[in-house]
């Protein structure tokens, strides 16, 4: 948010077409090359299919229970309240806290990889939040400070993950990769069709593609 407040609209906007891109590409790559390997794993059969859908569902229902959307464009036409906005955020961060938190339990690189996916994500997220606190008529300062508040909500949600233990981390690996989906597929993909220019689409389809070739090299690392 910080970051956005020295950057003209015009350049903010591409800026953050190419992270959305960037990002949509990590979760996806995260969530097929790493998360669900991994939950089938550890929970062997049906179970982890149907965590998966539970995952995708449960953001879906929070996403539209709050009447929130994420707006990665400062300029976006269609959003809510601010209020709602900082506590739909803070509810999604805190289950970004336990889903790093479940990661690092089952295995540290797995953590890792989760940790940068959803980084990957909450950069163009927070960066167009602070962009709706503002249309929605909070001053700059408190923008920031509530934005701030709603994203150190990830820290509890980790605490908590941790000393939930990793027996729930196994349940949290299905979730977290059908969550992911959900973001990529309904809030992330969407804005990069809005691009209707294919000399603009074109650049934006090859930084998804470099998103998840940057999952598939780190599992090959890994490996």
């Amino acid at each position: 948010g910080i970051f956005a407040l020295f950057l003209k609209e015009k350049l903010l906007n591409k800026i953050l077409l190419t992270l959305v891109s960037l990002s949509a590409g990590a979760m996806m790559g995260g969530a097929f090359l790493h998360l669900i390997p991994e939950a089938i794993e550890k929970m062997p059969g049906i179970s982890s299919y149907v965590w998966i859908i539970v995952g995708f569902t449960v953001f879906f229902f929070t996403e539209k229970l709050l009447h929130w959307r994420h707006c990665h464009k400062g300029g976006c036409k269609v959003h809510t309240f601010g209020y709602m906005n900082i506590v739909g955020d803070g509810i999604h961060n805190f289950i970004d806290g336990l889903i790093i938190a479940g990661a690092f339990l089952v295995d540290i690189k797995l953590g890792l990889v989760t940790t940068f996916a959803i980084a990957l994500h909450e950069i163009p997220q927070e960066m167009g939040d602070f962009g709706v606190l503002v249309y929605a008529g909070f001053k700059r300062l408190k923008a920031l400070i509530l934005n701030y508040i709603s994203a150190s909500t990830v820290v509890l949600g980790a605490v908590v993950g941790y000393f939930i233990g990793g027996d729930i981390a196994t349940y949290i690996l299905p979730f977290a990769a059908g969550g992911f989906i959900y973001i990529a597929a309904s809030d992330l993909i969407p804005e990069i069709k809005k691009e209707m220019k294919i000399s603009k689409f074109i650049p934006s389809l090859i930084v998804f593609i470099l998103g998840v070739g940057l999952m598939l090299a780190v599992k090959l690392l890994m490996e």
